[in-house]
């Protein structure tokens, strides 16, 4: 199968790239930047040049396509903002598809997303599902809710350096999901017909509070977390002044976003009916005590070997510091 990977830099688009590859299919990637996207290269995949906000370069993109994967999303760092993304953007990509004749779609959406119209990301995914059901692809959306490695950045790493680890709010529970996970998941629904036209859940087998992760990684790393709580309240007006100025117009979306994480509610699905649908285990679907277990491990043991080096070259400074000191007493001894 010859599939387009839109957004394949991403922390989702490498795990999907990678597992379409280990499946044998034939994987073109859709960059913006030639130097970051190497490592796909590396991996057997084909880039070609390219923005979902230039739609000139989408034709040579899609030729000879069977399958568009679409998993970009603007970045808070990112110049251009959500709209221009995550709706102009995918409306551009959509279009093209049908110029090109490719007609099979897989889109990640966010769980939920119909439910907070007021929040610009999630606005725009709900506003995209709606978009698909009238263009005439055979598409699938596929609706995770969060992603475990997200959580290294947001939780493991702060505890592991003693930083502080901010909350807002009554912390949502999410039903977070890693990513490999996520890409097998999406993969299996491009050899199941019965996907096509139907928005899919993609979560993990448990829902978590910031709070629950927070004291699973304290556990694992044996470290005391320095939690500080914002008030939901001074997260909104920050929003509010962000929004009045057009170069901090992405980073005021992306707070919506946070507001919704810190709003109370539970963000999971059962997932029974899509395993059985996509013939897969749940099983199979690792969980996030194993997640981060494995990561505090490993993390745990490349400290213990630095340590361990700057242990050694402090001996041996000290060994050199001390033979200096015995040549210059047995000179002056020998004087």
């Amino acid at each position: 199968m010859n599939i387009l990977v839109v957004g394949a830099t991403g922390t989702l688009g490498r795990q999907v790239v990678r597992r379409a590859l280990q499946e044998g299919h034939r994987v073109r990637c859709l960059v913006r930047t030639l130097p970051k996207a190497t490592f796909l290269r590396e991996w057997g995949a084909e880039l070609v040049l390219g923005n979902l906000c230039r739609p000139e370069t989408l034709p040579a993109a899609l030729a000879g396509m069977d399958v568009v994967v679409d998993a970009a999303t603007a970045r808070p760092t990112d110049g251009i903002g959500i709209r221009e993304v995550d709706w102009q953007g995918k409306v551009r990509l959509v279009q093209a598809m049908v110029q090109a004749g490719v007609k099979r779609l897989l889109f990640f959406s966010i769980l939920g997303c119909e439910r907070y119209p007021h929040v610009p990301l999630m606005s725009v995914k709900a506003a995209t599902e709606a978009f698909l059901a009238e263009a005439g692809l055979d598409y699938t959306i596929l609706a995770p809710a969060g992603f475990f490695q997200g959580l290294i950045g947001q939780f493991a790493i702060p505890i592991l350096e003693e930083q502080s680890v901010w909350l807002t709010g009554t912390s949502t529970a999410v039903a977070y999901m890693d990513t490999q996970d996520v890409a097998r998941v999406a993969l299996r629904c491009l050899e199941v017909p019965s996907t096509i036209g139907q928005k899919l859940p993609v979560v993990g087998p448990k829902a978590w509070t910031s709070e629950e992760i927070i004291a699973l990684c304290e556990r694992l790393s044996g470290k005391t977390a320095r939690v500080v709580r914002v008030p939901l309240g001074v997260l909104t007006a920050t929003r509010q002044v962000l929004r009045g100025f057009q170069w901090t117009w992405n980073i005021a979306d992306r707070l919506a976003f946070a507001a919704v994480l810190a709003g109370g509610d539970t963000l999971t699905a059962d997932m029974t009916a899509v395993y059985a649908q996509l013939g897969l285990s749940p099983a199979e679907t690792g969980t996030l005590e194993n997640y981060l277990a494995e990561y505090f491990s490993r993390i745990l043991q490349k400290l213990k070997e630095r340590n361990y080096e700057l242990d050694r070259q402090k001996r041996q400074e000290q060994e050199k510091r001390q033979r200096r000191r015995s040549v210059k007493t047995s000179a002056k001894t020998g004087s």
